[in-house]
């Protein structure tokens, strides 16, 4: 009996396993970006959909629960002093995020400059 409640609870863990969950959305403020590099010390360069390049940090409260690798799809909060170049990273979308984010259309804007 315990090792039946184990798989439930390891199968319900992370949430690639539940497609249909809801998927976060930037808030107003907030845009979405792609890691270009992992400069260390938690930074790392990002692309931004609004054309902008910035050097974003994990936040304290998510350093250890938030992992962000080349080619992620994040969302970021521009600073309000230097918001153009600087900015904290607040969420990592999964492969299947991604893929609906695709096609519903929220990244349209940020595969553009991509493709240049």
């Amino acid at each position: 009996m315990a090792e039946s409640s184990k798989k439930n609870k390891k199968g319900n863990r992370h949430a690639h396993n539940k497609p249909d969950e809801k998927v976060r959305l930037p808030k107003s403020g907030e845009v979405f970006g792609i890691v270009d590099t992992r400069l260390g010390m938690g930074k790392s360069r990002i692309r931004c959909s609004d054309g902008n390049e910035r050097i974003c940090r994990v936040p304290g409260a998510l350093k250890r629960r938030l992992w962000v690798r080349p080619d992620n799809i994040v969302i970021i909060k521009p600073w309000e002093y230097e918001g153009d170049r600087k900015g904290d990273i607040l969420f990592n979308y999964n492969p299947i995020q991604v893929k609906w984010l695709k096609k519903e259309g929220h990244l349209k804007e940020l595969l553009e400059q991509e493709e240049f």
